[in-house]
């Protein structure tokens, strides 16, 4: 028996031995259409995302590169159970958003080791989100 060519691996033909199988296998262009609409399916069926790139959502790099709190409510609203959360700005943040801080500093600083070319670059998003968190 031949071996499905339509299967991918993790969708719903990938459940089928063999082409026999599929529906409407005798007629090559209804297997096609069954194809494309399961493909169709599938990635109506996905949930989440990112909200769309916009001034709303996003700020721009001059004014500190990140999400805005609509961007984040937006983004959570897509995927529920997120726990997205926006820069902390504050200059004396609670003991949980110092931390925070701390950690997202950390990263960013090895981001600024492996590009040195936003790094030494102060009107990179990089350089920008740093400025925006306030890291030293």
């Amino acid at each position: 028996m031949a071996r499905n060519p339509f299967a991918v691996p993790g969708s719903i033909l990938d459940n089928y031995a063999n082409i026999s199988t599929l529906p409407n296998s005798k007629n090559g262009g209804q297997l096609q259409e069954y194809v494309e609409e399961t493909k169709v399916q599938s990635v109506k069926a996905a949930k989440g995302g990112m909200p769309p790139r916009n001034k709303k959502n996003f700020r721009s790099t001059k004014a500190g590169a990140g999400m805005t709190q609509a961007g984040v409510m937006a983004y959570r609203r897509k995927n529920p159970g997120s726990k997205l959360k926006t820069a902390v700005t504050e200059d004396k943040p609670g003991p949980k958003r110092a931390a925070r801080r701390k950690s997202f500093c950390a990263r960013s600083a090895g981001q600024m080791k492996m590009f040195p070319k936003a790094a030494k670059d102060p009107n990179s998003r990089l350089r920008q989100a740093r400025r925006r968190w306030k890291c030293r």
